[in-house]
């Protein structure tokens, strides 16, 4: 009796890897040949398409070389096709044809049993939708979202056809992981909660799903570390978005701070709470939040002694007032500019990043002469080791008092500054 082959255990979420038994299976060609996206299009549309024959030779094409002017397509698919075999087994599987071609269609042909991660989401979550107790169904959903480990083909996130499956995928397991929590909630099970979106929210660090892990921390009275994971939140959200976090994400910090408060805690847990880590020179760097309220306190002392404050924009731009265009050169510039702030500031005086671009800076006690004189020195330090970065940097200031009038270019209106 002929010994069966090990099985071949190919993922897709999260990255493309391909296991025959215990070897990993690796290719020596770069990750982006042609060959290569052939058998990730043969592999996913034979297990996962909806058409069991496999994929339309037309179709194939289009994926394949869509982009791209070929004279002749045809036979640099047929050469493509030869390429992967060749390629599948220097890579050290068994000698197989693997490509099966028929009326048309092209299909994945192998003689040892083939195992995906994506198939295995998608037959879950189809068992799960014909289940109809709720417990085993909840059950299904949990291992369809525990499978699910990053995007669909992440390296290939430009292609057409992994861009559609890759949208379909993400809104089939934010639909499960939602009813999964739901349900965990009802059975006040915080714990797997918090694995579960600790895991999506690292995936899709964009999409909220911190709003259930703070949830979850604080049904587990966990507030301490509720409100340190809202505040790095709420920094990522200011900082690499330029947004402020839902009404949600700000409704849960407002009753994060008043059970925190309700907690009894001795003076010297409280003094030792409010106190810096350690002495700082320079500004003071808060978080948009923090600058937010900080600039609404010192908005009504000043109603009261007349005391003269202004706030500051510094921005970045490309010399001609339009934003720069390189990621990289704006990091590097963002990271810089920070540094020259906090150096070029006295301990009274506060800061925040408002956007990467821009930073916004509240000068108490100054007038608008030494304004003019606090960005210099920003500018000095700024450009002191790139001279021709001094034409990439602008400013605007305003008094704090006039910073409501309709003529002023900065506006403060709900959680957000606005700048025109």
């Amino acid at each position: 009796m002929e010994k069966e082959l090990p099985e071949l255990k190919i993922d897709m979420l999260g990255r493309f890897s391909m296991f025959y038994g215990d070897q990993a299976i690796s290719f020596k060609r770069n990750t982006a040949t042609k060959a290569l996206k052939l058998l990730q299009i043969l592999l996913h549309e034979t297990f996962c398409g909806k058409n069991q024959a496999g994929i339309p030779r037309t179709e194939l094409l289009e994926d394949l070389f869509g982009r791209e002017e070929l004279s002749n397509v045809a036979n640099n698919l047929r050469v493509t096709v030869h390429r992967l075999k060749k390629m599948l087994a220097e890579a050290g599987l068994p000698e197989y044809d693997y490509v099966k071609i028929e009326n048309g269609y092209y299909r994945w042909d192998s003689p040892m049993k083939v195992s995906m991660d994506v198939a295995e989401f998608l037959e879950l979550l189809q068992q799960a939708e014909k289940e109809e107790k709720e417990q085993p169904k909840m059950e299904l959903l949990y291992r369809a979202c525990r499978l699910y480990r990053g995007e669909f083909l992440p390296a290939l996130s430009g292609e057409d056809w992994v861009i559609i499956n890759s949208v379909r995928y993400k809104e089939l397991y934010s639909e499960a992981l939602a009813k999964v929590c739901e349900y965990l909630k009802r059975q006040r099970d915080y714990e797997t909660i918090l694995e579960l979106t600790t895991v999506a929210s690292e995936i899709y660090p964009f999409d909220e799903w911190q709003s259930q892990k703070i949830d979850a921390r604080m049904f587990l009275n966990r507030y301490k570390e509720a409100y340190q994971f809202y505040e790095e939140t709420s920094r990522m959200f200011f900082e690499e978005l330029g947004i402020s976090p839902s009404e949600k994400m700000m409704n849960q910090f407002k009753e994060m701070s008043a059970k925190m408060s309700r907690k009894y805690q001795a003076a010297g847990e409280i003094k030792e709470g409010l106190k810096e880590p350690e002495y700082e020179d320079g500004a003071f760097y808060c978080t948009l939040p923090s600058f937010r309220d900080g600039y609404r306190l010192i908005r009504r002392i000043i109603e009261r002694n007349g005391q003269s404050v202004f706030l500051m924009v510094c921005s970045l731009a490309d010399g001609k007032g339009r934003p720069l265009e390189s990621r990289e050169q704006l990091e590097v510039m963002s990271e810089q500019l920070h540094l020259a702030i906090k150096g070029s500031l006295r301990r009274r005086d506060s800061f925040t990043k408002y956007s990467p671009p821009q930073f916004l800076i509240l000068l108490v006690g100054t007038n608008q002469e030494n304004c003019e004189r606090i960005f210099k020195r920003i500018l000095d330090k700024f450009s002191a080791k790139h001279r021709s970065w001094r034409q990439n940097l602008e400013y605007y200031v305003s008094s704090v008092a006039d910073v409501e009038s309709d003529n002023s270019r900065l506006h403060f209106r709900r959680n957000e500054f606005h700048w025109s």
